[in-house]
This record gives structure tokens, sequence and C-alpha cells, in this order.
């Protein structure tokens, strides 16, 4: 059965609902001012709190601002108790983090009909966040190993190659090999540094002091970067004969570092997903405060569904005998633009072409 803790400094409300409360069967306990029912909520664990606004010591407000800082109780549905039903008071504790409001005097079936909405709410989160959890776990033990596997066999089987020839092979035979090696290398180490950065960019949540500080640094002839990480990676896919650049001078409040990243895992996506011979188009401006690139590629496509969930390792044919990507590089550069207040969409037409818009304020 449910735990409710209930936070009242009135003996006659607090009894009367702990009474209500346990002829309901729910488990209840409760404290009778904002400090001791702090403590209980860490020592009851309840799964949900009843709490009055007016009170000793620490207040209702007081009370919900330090749950709501814990992040391991950001999602303790926490419900006000309140004789006073002024607009006002309703914004102030909803702004906090309230999640309801039980205005005294109220009713039996009053109680009941809000703790019955709150606790299913709440079931239906932590369904939902397990499901997350579970198509994450998929996602993780199908697709990464996949990723992983492609490029560290090619590794091991060009170097074996290379060992085993190296005294027949012509210089430029062993040039082409150890290439093919560094290239598949390069594969794995993007893949793990994805991983990590991407872990890096979750804790920033966590950490509003550091995003502020990312937020200040910036990028002068941002277009440059551009640029060059455009043509760098043309070249590696043998596409130079492909692009169709068209870029205003313009600079972003992002560090040169993570602007390469958003830049190239977009390019490289593009050039990815779409057939040699068809134009990858990349353009970019500065206008009103803000800047604005797309890169557009006619390829693979991407359904409104598979736009709706861009997810960390969440590939979109987790079923599928090829390689895809883990999806974890577009998850990773759409964090890194709404971590800088940024913008970035996605329109596409499966089968025949992607629209991908990043907008940055300067």
């Amino acid at each position: 059965m449910a735990k409710i803790l209930v936070i009242e400094d009135e003996a006659g409300v607090r009894d009367s609902l702990v009474d209500i409360l346990n002829a309901e069967d729910y488990i209840v306990d409760s404290a009778v001012n904002g400090e001791e029912g702090l403590r209980q909520i860490r020592e009851f664990h309840p799964d949900l709190v009843i709490c009055d606004i007016m009170m000793p010591v620490l207040d209702g407000y007081g009370v919900l601002e330090k749950v709501r800082q814990d992040p391991n109780l950001a999602t303790l549905p926490f419900v006000f108790l309140t004789a006073k039903a002024e607009r006002n008071d309703f914004r102030s504790g909803m702004d906090l983090g309230a999640d309801d409001y039980l205005t005294k005097p109220f009713t039996h079936d009053d109680l009941l009909r809000m703790i019955h909405t709150r606790l299913g709410a709440q079931t239906a989160v932590d369904q939902k966040t397990q499901q997350q959890l579970d198509a994450l776990r998929t996602s993780i033990s199908t697709a990464l190993p996949r990723e992983l596997v492609g490029p560290m066999r090619e590794v091991l089987t060009l170097s074996a190659t290379l060992a085993a020839q190296a005294n027949t092979l012509a210089p430029e035979q062993v040039e082409i090999l150890a290439k093919a090696i560094h290239r598949s290398a390069q594969r794995t180490a993007r893949l793990t540094q994805n991983m990590l950065l991407y872990a890096k960019l979750e804790r920033l949540h966590l950490d509003p002091q550091s995003a502020s500080h990312l937020r200040q640094q910036f990028t002068d002839r941002a277009d440059a970067i551009l640029l060059e990480v455009a043509e760098a990676l043309a070249t590696d896919y043998l596409r130079e004969d492909d692009l169709d650049i068209s870029l205003d001078p313009f600079a972003v409040s992002m560090s040169e570092s993570q602007l390469r990243k958003v830049c190239e895992e977009l390019i490289d996506n593009a050039l990815k997903f779409s057939t040699p011979g068809t134009p990858i188009k990349i353009f970019g401006s500065y206008a009103d405060g803000q800047t604005t690139f797309y890169v557009i590629d006619y390829g693979q496509g991407m359904t409104p569904d598979q736009i709706a969930h861009i997810g960390a390792y969440l590939q979109f044919d987790p079923n599928a005998e090829t390689s895809q990507g883990t999806g974890l590089g577009l998850a990773i550069t759409k964090r890194l633009v709404e971590l800088h207040q940024g913008e970035l969409t996605i329109e596409s037409i499966p089968g025949r072409q992607t629209i991908v818009r990043v907008v940055l304020p300067d």
C-alpha cells in the first residue's frame, strides 16, 4: 500500500487526516512542522506528501523548495493543504513545483479523490520511465555492441593481414592498410567519446552553474569552422564534389570544440545516410541577433516518429541487420544546442530528404 506523510501543525486537522488515511489502509506518518517533515521525508520515504503551508519553524513553501532541490525527491508528489485560496497563493506553490492543492475545509471524498489522482499520475510517470529504461537497456545491449563490433573486426582483420604480409607488401599497400586501420580505430574512439560526452551533458542538468559557464564561451568566425568540418568529412567519404556550401560570416556563443561536435555529427549523418553523387547542402547566415544554419541531404530520411523520439542509444530499427548508428550523435547535438539556449529542428521526407535547422543566439 502507498505511504503518505502528513505535515500539519494543527493537531485536530493532522489527527483527522491520519485517521482517514489509516481507515483506507494507507501507511501513514505525520510531522508537526516543516523541519520535522523534511526529516520524515528522508527517513519514511513516502509516496505522497500532504503539507500545510502556514507552519512554525519551516513553512510549506520552504519544505517544497528543499524537496525539489534534492534530485532524489524531484518527482515526489507534493500536495499543499491550505485555508488560503487566493490565486497568488496557488501560483506561488505551483512555481515551486507543487502538484496539487487541497483547500480547507475539505470532505472525505475530496481527500481520497485527490490522493487517487496524484498517486495514479505518479504511477503513470513511473511506468513511462521504466519503459524508457527498458528501451535504453535494450538499445545499449544491441546497438552499441553492434556499432563497436564492425570497426573492431576491421581493425583485427586488417592488422592481422598487415602483420602476416608486411614483408611482401609494397609500400603503397602498407599505407592503404594502415589508413584503413586508422579509420576503423577512429570510429571506435568517436563512439566511446560520444558515450562519455553524453553522460557529461546529462550531469549538467543537475549543475546549473557549470551549464551557465559553458554558455559564456564564444567562437568568432564560426562559419570557417563549419566549412572546415564539412570539407574534412566530405574528403573522408570521398564526396568532395557533393558539397554545396554557402555561408555568411557569423559567430556563436559556443566553444569551438562544442561547435565542431555539432557540425561533425550533423554533416556526418548527412553523408552517412545519403548516396554518393547526391548533394549535401550547407548554408547559414546571421540576422536579428541569431545565427541560423542548415544541413540538407537527399538520402534515407526520417519518419515523424523517429524525429519525435530522438534520444541516446535509440536506433531507429534495433532489429535491422545493418549498422544504422546509435542515435547518440544526434542526441548529443540536440542537447548541446539546447544547452546554449538554441533550437534544433528536423524536417524530413522518408526516402527523399532531410533538413536540419540549427538556431543559436549571438
